[in-house]
């Protein structure tokens, strides 16, 4: 059975010969297993039988991204940042930093409307899609896209990155029509963007990773209602389009977003990724008790706390918990909450792998 079959079978909610693993990396963790196992990420990967791969996706084409003398620079939509380092204990990440929102202070629509750096899916070459799935397909893995840090098809992350975060969630209450104006810029360009990737994909693509964080680590960052009013028909919107396609759609969301997965599943969500264990109410055997038969999900494994602090032996421990909530009657993918950074042990992602190897195959034993 290769990983295609064997994660279609476990979203389908059946019992594959093992459950489907996926491994998110930081660049800083990427350097250091490379530097460690003497072999690129994707032969490591390969080894480890891990599932799922991430395409490029489209080649952007559009107008040159003004850059300044501090290392500085601008990104897809105009949002200038600076780079920022951060030396863990273990390893170093580089990150590109918000330096200046754009729309901070923009008071109408009229502002919102006049922006002059809104970008264009016409900034793309979409052509070279197809291929990145077919290579994918040659190794018999699943072929994902999800796009970059800065341009992962959403809607609330790029408002806050255009108008700050506290004054975005601020115009969801004081301002409602600049916040519609605002996330409805946003959500036409993604809905075309997303169109053009799909059918470029011509029915190679399998996933479409959608990214938008909606929770904190105690309560959502908007209420039940106020996600319904002003970030559903994004949603499902996007969702509708890859469904047409015959594309699943995998969501991360870091936080708490459990009053929140009842309109993700009627809005057609297929995987929720994060389950970030920390985080209120994201319990994994509430949340596959509660929602399993409707929907499945992916990750659950600290990044928070047991990959980076903790001994392998709590590392084997936290996966066979989550494959023991999770994976009875399909419907998961074993992975992290999020991307395994710097700070993490080598020999912990070793731990990890291991367990699944060792606990991971159907019927299971634990």
């Amino acid at each position: 059975m290769d990983s295609r079959e064997r994660t279609f079978l476990a979203l389908d909610h059946e019992e594959p010969d093992r459950v489907p693993l996926d491994l998110w990396l930081s660049d800083g963790f990427r350097a250091k297993l490379e530097a460690h196992a003497g072999m690129p990420v994707g032969a490591f990967l390969d080894q480890h039988d891990v599932d799922l791969r991430y395409i490029e996706g489209p080649r952007y084409i559009g107008p040159p991204l003004r850059r300044w003398s501090d290392g500085s620079a601008e990104d897809l939509w105009g949002v200038r940042r600076r780079p920022a380092v951060v030396h863990l204990a273990g390893g170093t990440e580089r990150y590109m930093e918000v330096m200046v929102s754009p729309l901070a202070a923009a008071a109408t629509v009229a502002d919102v409307e006049a922006y002059a750096r809104w970008p264009s899916p016409d900034w793309f070459d979409y052509s070279v899609v197809a291929a990145q799935c077919r290579a994918v397909h040659a190794r018999g893995r699943v072929a994902v896209f999800m796009g970059d840090r800065l341009n992962r098809v959403a809607q609330l992350k790029p408002a806050m990155y255009l108008r700050g975060v506290e004054q975005i969630l601020a115009d969801l209450v004081l301002a409602p029509e600049l916040a519609r104006a605002l996330l409805g810029r946003i959500r036409a360009f993604y809905r075309e963007y997303a169109a053009r990737v799909l059918a470029a994909a011509a029915g190679e693509l399998d996933l479409l990773l959608t990214g938008d964080d909606f929770g904190g680590q105690h309560a959502p960052l908007v209420s039940p209602a106020m996600w319904r009013e002003y970030l559903e028909e994004g949603f499902r919107t996007y969702i509708e389009l890859a469904h047409e396609h015959g594309v699943r759609v995998l969501h991360h969301t870091c936080g708490a977003v459990r009053p929140l997965i009842p309109q993700f599943i009627g809005s057609g969500l297929d995987v929720l990724q994060s389950l970030q264990p920390e985080a209120a109410g994201m319990e994994a055997g509430s949340l596959k008790a509660a929602f399993g038969a409707e929907l499945a999900f992916h990750g659950g494994l600290s990044v928070q706390r047991t990959l980076p602090f903790g001994e392998s032996d709590h590392v084997r421990a936290e996966v066979r918990d989550r494959l023991a909530a999770l994976a009875p009657g399909g419907g998961y993918i074993l992975g992290t909450a999020h991307n395994v950074q710097a700070d993490v042990p080598v020999a912990n992602v070793l731990a990890l792998l291991g367990a699944h190897r060792e606990y991971g195959r159907y019927p299971l034993a634990l």
